[in-house]
C-alpha cells in the first residue's frame, strides 16, 4: 500500500502540479513509509483545509466587494497562473490524502476519521466546481492515468453529497476509537455531524436553480432532522493563533497587514461606506482605522480630485465613502501604490483577530490587536439562518423568511461579539463602550428592527430576497465563497458598486483552469472566457456587475 501511496503523489505532481520536485517523497511533513499513520494523515487534512478556503475566499472576497480587487478588468482578475496553488492543495494534498486516509479507516473501524475525511473532501469538492465548472475527480489521482479527464460538475456535486451522506453514517456509527487531534470540533463527532448536514445544505440551496423539487424536499429534510449547525459551539471554523515564527500560525490577513510599514489588502469603499450609514453594530471589529480623519493629499489618496464617473449612480459610494476615515478603494481599482501603508483602513479584531477600532487613529504595529488569533468563518449558525430564509422564500420550504432572517442577524451579532470577547481586546472593548455609554443589546435591536421594517415595506419577493442577501453579505465578512455563490445563485445584492472602467468585461462566472493543469494535461483544454458558468447557474440572476 505504501509503494502504491508513493507511485500516487508522484503521478499527482507530474499531472497536477507545475512546481512539484521528487525530494517530495523525502519531505518530512510528506506521506511516506515512515509515518503513513492514520491519525497523521488527519491531521494533515485538516491542517491543509484552511490553506485551501483562503486561497478561493481571498479571490471570491475581491469579486464580490467585501475587498479590493485590484485588476481593472474581469479577465485579470483570477489569472491561470495565479491558481497552481489552489488546484495543487486541492488535489495533490487533501483528495490525494482523503483517499489514503478513508480504506485506512473504515478497515480500522475509526468511523469518526473517516467521517471527518469525507466531509472535508465534499467541501473541496464543491469549492472546486463552484469556481471551474467541470473538473477531473475520478481519474485524476488515479495513478496510471496521466491526462485525466473532466467530469461534469452535476456528477461531481453528486459524489459531494453521498460522501456528506456517507460521513453522517459514519459520525453516528460505533467507532473503536476517536480523534487524537481535531483543529475543529474537539473530537465531538455531533458537531462533525451537523457541520456535514450544514455543507449538503449549501449544496442543495446552490442547486435549487436546475432542481427545486429536490432541493425543497432535501432541505425539508434536513430541518425536519434537526441536525444543523444552531449555536456559536457548532459553528465550523479554523482558530488562529499569535505565534509569530516556526510555525507562523496567525490569520493570513492579520500576516500581510500588522507589518511595521503596513500594507496589505485594501478593503471596499462602498462596504464599509454601507455599513457605516446602516450603523451596524459590527463595523468597529470588522475594520480598524488607521486615521480617523479623511486625508487632504493627493499623493496619499489620488481620488480625491477625481469627479464621480459618469457611469456611477448617484447613490454609489465612490473613493472617500465616509467623513471619518474608513480609506479603502472602489471597486477594479488597480491604481499603484502610495505611501498609504500606516493609513489604510485595515482588517479588525473580526475574523482577522486584528485590532478593535476604539477611535485610536493610530498606525497598525506588529502584534498589535489579538495578535492574528482570529478565525476562517467557515460555516456558521448564522449562514445556516440565511440559507433557510433564502430557501423559504423561493422553494417555500419550512420556516419564516422573516423570522429567519431575524434570527440570523441576530445569530452573526452573536457570533461576532463572542468572537471579539474572546480576544486580549476584550477590555479595550468594554472601557470604550462605556466610555461613549454604547449598549451592544440596544446597538443590535435597533439595528434588526430597521432591517425587518425595510422587510415589512418590500412589496415583492424580489425585494425581499435582496434584503436577505445584503444582510448575508455583512455576515459572510471573512468568507468570499459563500458570498460568490450567493451573488451568481441570487443576482443579490442589488447594490454593487460599479467597476471604475466603464468596460471591465463580464462578471466571472467561473475561473480559468489553472496553467498547471492546462500545461501538463493533453485532455485539457482552457475557457475561452470567465463568463462559462458553472452547472447550477441557469442565468436566472441576470446580468452580474
Amino acid at each position: 500500500m505504501i509503494k502504491k501511496l508513493k507511485i500516487s503523489l508522484l503521478a499527482l505532481c507530474t499531472v497536477l502540479v507545475s512546481s512539484c520536485e521528487l525530494d517530495l517523497l523525502d519531505n518530512p511533513n510528506a506521506v511516506t513509509t515512515n509515518n503513513t499513520d492514520i491519525n497523521y494523515l488527519l491531521n494533515q487534512i485538516q491542517v491543509s483545509f484552511p490553506g485551501h478556503f483562503n486561497q478561493f475566499s481571498g479571490a471570491d472576497m475581491g469579486l464580490i466587494r467585501m475587498i479590493n480587487q485590484g485588476a481593472a478588468f474581469y479577465d485579470n482578475a483570477v489569472t491561470p497562473g495565479g491558481l497552481d496553488g489552489t488546484w495543487n492543495t486541492a488535489y495533490a494534498n487533501i483528495l490525494n490524502d482523503v483517499k489514503t486516509l478513508i480504506p485506512l479507516a473504515e478497515k480500522s473501524e475509526l468511523f469518526v476519521h473517516a467521517g471527518v475525511a469525507r466531509t472535508i473532501r465534499a467541501a473541496v469538492l464543491a469549492n472546486l466546481v463552484d469556481h471551474f465548472g467541470d473538473v477531473p475527480y475520478s481519474e485524476a489521482l488515479n495513478a496510471a492515468n496521466f491526462n485525466p479527464k473532466v467530469e461534469s460538475g452535476t456528477t461531481i456535486y453528486a459524489a459531494a453529497i453521498k460522501d456528506l451522506d456517507d460521513a453522517a453514517a459514519n459520525f453516528t456509527a460505533r467507532s473503536k476509537g476517536g480523534l487524537s487531534s481535531d483543529l475543529y470540533y474537539g473530537g465531538d463527532a455531533d458537531r462533525w455531524l451537523r457541520a456535514a448536514n450544514t455543507l449538503k445544505l449549501k449544496l442543495l440551496l446552490n442547486r435549487r436553480l436546475i432542481d427545486a423539487a429536490g432541493s425543497t424536499a432535501g432541505i425539508n429534510a434536513l430541518i425536519a432532522g434537526g441536525k444543523l449547525i444552531s449555536n456559536n459551539a457548532q459553528n465550523f471554523v479554523f482558530r488562529f493563533g499569535t505565534n509569530l515564527t516556526n510555525p507562523d500560525t496567525r490569520h493570513p490577513r492579520y500576516q500581510g497587514q500588522y507589518l511595521p510599514a503596513g500594507g496589505g489588502d485594501y478593503q471596499s469603499n462602498a462596504y464599509m461606506g454601507i455599513m457605516y450609514d446602516k450603523a451596524d453594530p459590527r463595523i468597529r471589529m470588522y475594520f480598524y482605522r488607521q486615521t480617523i480623519r479623511n486625508s487632504t493629499d493627493v499623493n496619499q489618496l489620488r481620488c480625491i480630485t477625481n469627479s464621480k464617473p459618469n457611469h456611477y449612480s448617484v447613490s454609489d459610494y465612490f473613493c472617500v465613502p465616509t467623513p471619518v476615515g474608513y480609506w479603502g478603494r472602489d471597486h477594479l481599482s488597480n491604481e499603484g501604490i502610495p505611501p498609504d501603508g500606516l493609513l489604510r483602513t485595515a482588517w479588525g479584531l473580526y475574523p482577522a483577530g486584528g485590532s478593535y477600532d476604539n477611535d485610536a487613529g493610530r498606525g497598525v504595529t506588529l502584534g498589535a490587536g489579538a495578535g492574528g488569533a482570529g478565525i476562517h468563518p467557515i460555516l456558521m449558525q448564522s449562514f445556516v439562518d440565511f440559507m433557510l430564509a433564502e430557501s423559504a422564500l423561493t422553494l417555500k420550504t419550512t420556516g419564516s423568511p422573516k423570522a429567519l432572517l431575524e434570527s440570523a442577524i441576530r445569530k452573526s451579532m452573536a457570533d461576532v461579539r463572542a468572537t471579539a470577547l474572546g480576544t486580549s481586546e476584550a477590555s479595550k472593548i468594554t472601557a470604550f463602550e462605556a466610555d461613549k455609554k454604547i449598549v451592544w443589546a440596544d446597538e443590535v435591536d435597533k439595528y434588526v428592527a430597521a432591517r425587518l421594517a425595510d422587510y415589512d415595506k418590500a412589496t415583492t419577493d424580489a425585494d425581499r430576497l435582496n434584503i436577505i442577501a445584503n444582510e448575508y453579505w455583512f455576515a459572510l465578512y471573512g468568507n468570499g465563497i459563500e458570498a460568490y455563490n450567493m451573488y451568481r445563485r441570487t443576482g443579490m445584492p442589488r447594490n454593487m458598486q460599479p467597476a471604475l472602467d466603464p468596460n471591465p468585461g463580464a462578471f466571472v462566472k467561473s475561473f480559468f483552469y489553472p496553467t498547471a493543469f492546462i500545461a501538463r494535461n493533453s485532455n485539457a483544454k482552457q475557457k475561452a472566457n470567465v463568463t462559462t458558468p458553472v452547472f447550477w447557474d441557469n442565468g436566472s440572476a441576470g446580468t452580474l456587475k
